[in-house]
């Protein structure tokens, strides 16, 4: 057996130095821009704040849930069209989502096609879009065949192949790669992903005319192949494809080595190696008109695919500003001076007020009649009230802290909203560069740690000790629950076993989304081109990164206990 394991082992190790194999004979580049979630509204005719609540920020209290620059969309679609003129691209993608509510307003549809027709007539460029789940659905103002009618010019009167079925197509891209649009929506529930197997089968069978054809297969599809994010199937399941590895699998195998998708509005790049050691590469595209406001310029030879990502850089405001009333002269000298930044702000309100939202009472459901009302409310309110407390200073989250036995360190973020809308941010922009050992998720762990003390502790004198601590406050003593967790902290350290193991299991879930370590680069970087060909190289890396996944989960929790929750 161990002669056997032996031979294997030096089989396998001759193929990864020599199985790379170079096709040479046409080198000719394929150069693509790729958007993704065009989200386009028409502009209202003057900016107006949020219907429930408020933001109060002079630049940015007309941010919206969605965190969108909704009246700004097409502006930022018009500027992106204005850059890949300029460009040299040959071609234009767009991964779904051209409209915002597409479903139910036909015409933003048709503006979005009329401002595409003008760009491929200016610039002799093709355009090649793929419906997204806000684009149509069964009963809808616009259904499939209503988004082929309006999108004919843009993939399906140039396709090869159409499908009869949904909105899937094929078309060639130059002379060397062939695009399988697949459409990957649910026409019935709007979020969610439609992949069945009979699309699948599309994919399987376009793949092998492409290879017969003598071309690589390029997929384009709305949702995502592979996460984008920890556990993406279980937290943010909608936005992922199911069966989604199985799914990789096959396509890996079927010679697609490049995917791109949208949806999660994040600018991700994520990999997966078949058991044949295939490897694909998940391209997800962030949401063009949010932070940070850009999109992909990919370049393909035999050798190399190589991408960057391009922000748009600026928007025509003073057309802005003649087409919607209401903007302030700061708020069109800051889009002037740094558009990105802009965008960030506007994010990061968007961001807070949905969550917010999402913390009150009434988003969900419980009313002053409920007999937990006020069990609830102490909870909640006094949640709001820590995360936007100011970190520094008296009154601060950090001067509170002390007197739980727990350290929150120095730093420039001004509130609890502003680091975890931070690290939001991030996650819509890639490469996000947060460790557990950074200020951020240092920052970020330990104010929910201080949260779990202060807020359970604030309960259980405002419902469990009511009686009791009415008297003592009478001699302006603080409640009973709140004194004595003050007083274990002190004594004990501020961690318990029951939240030392809740924070343990929290950890690796932050620090996988604040910190990209699947070693392929979100924005920037180089991946090997459809002529390489190194399976027996990319199955033993498959092999090595398992246990170097295994190694990272080991030091996150060493990280825990020697950074995040040391005393000091």
């Amino acid at each position: 057996m161990k002669k056997i394991l032996a031979l294997f082992l030096s089989i396998l190790l001759a193929f990864s130095v020599c199985a790379v194999s170079v096709s040479a004979a046409d080198t000719s580049d394929l150069r693509i821009a790729v958007a993704s979630d065009l989200h386009f509204n028409f502009p209202r005719e003057e900016i107006a704040g949020p219907e429930i609540g408020s933001i109060d920020d002079p630049l940015f209290w007309y941010a919206n849930r969605r965190a969108a620059m909704e009246d700004e969309s097409g502006f930022i679609i018009d500027a992106f069209l204005r850059q890949c003129a300029e460009s040299d691209y040959d071609y234009v993608l767009i991964a779904g989502d051209l409209a915002d509510n597409g479903r139910s307003r036909r015409e933003e549809h048709e503006a979005v096609a009329a401002k595409l027709a003008a760009f491929e007539q200016a610039t002799g460029k093709q355009v090649f879009v793929i419906d997204g789940n806000h684009d149509l659905g069964n009963g809808s103002a616009t259904e499939m065949q209503d988004f082929k009618e309006i999108y004919a010019d843009f993939g399906y009167d140039r396709a090869l192949t159409v499908s009869e079925d949904d909105c899937s197509y094929t078309a060639d891209l130059g002379s060397k790669y062939r695009l399988i649009a697949l459409d990957s929506c649910n026409y019935n529930k709007s979020t969610e992903d439609g992949m069945t197997a009979k699309k699948i089968a599309f994919v399987h069978r376009e793949a092998k005319n492409a290879k017969k054809d003598g071309r690589y297969p390029i997929v384009m599809m709305h949702h995502n192949l592979l996460d984008h994010m920890p556990m993406q199937r279980i937290v943010s399941r909608n936005f992922i494809v199911r069966f989604h590895r199985s799914t990789a699998e096959l396509f890996a195998d079927w010679g697609i080595r490049v995917v791109l998708s949208g949806h999660e509005h994040c600018s991700d790049a994520a990999v997966y190696t078949s058991a044949l050691g295939n490897r694909i590469y998940d391209f997800a595209n962030t949401s063009l008109t949010m932070f940070p406001l850009s999109f992909r310029e990919m370049t393909f030879t035999d050798e190399t695919v190589q991408y960057d990502d391009v922000p748009v850089q600026k928007i025509d405001t003073d057309a802005l500003r003649r087409t919607v009333r209401g903007y302030s002269d700061a708020q069109i000298d800051a889009m002037n001076a740094d558009l990105a930044a802009y965008a960030k702000g506007f994010l990061k309100k968007g961001v807070e007020y949905r969550l917010w939202l999402s913390l009150t009472l009434e988003k969900m459901g419980v009313k002053e009649s409920d007999f937990y009302y006020d069990a609830v409310y102490a909870v909640f309110s006094r949640l709001n009230e820590l995360l936007a407390m100011p970190l520094y200073g008296e009154g601060s989250v950090q001067e509170l802290g002390k007197a739980y036995n727990i350290n929150i360190p120095d730093s420039a973020y001004e509130n609890g909203w502003d680091v975890a809308t931070e690290l939001v941010a991030w996650h819509y922009a890639g490469s996000e560069p947060f460790g557990l050992d950074s200020t951020e998720v240092t920052l970020l762990l330990r104010t929910v740690n201080l949260i779990l003390h202060d807020d359970l502790a604030r309960f259980n004198d405002a419902i469990l000790l009511k009686g009791a601590n009415a008297l003592l406050r009478k001699n302006g003593e603080d409640g009973i629950a709140q004194s004595l967790t003050k007083l274990g902290c002190k004594v004990f350290g501020p961690v318990t076993a029951g939240e030392f193991f809740l924070l343990a299991l929290f950890s690796p879930l932050l620090y996988e989304f604040g910190f990209d370590g699947d070693g392929v680069d979100d924005n920037h970087g180089t991946i090997p081109g459809y002529g390489v060909r190194a399976n027996a190289q990319n199955a033993r890396d498959g092999v090595l990164s398992f246990f170097r996944l295994l190694l990272v989960r080991f030091e996150n929790l060493l990280l825990i206990v020697r950074r995040v929750f040391r005393l000091a």
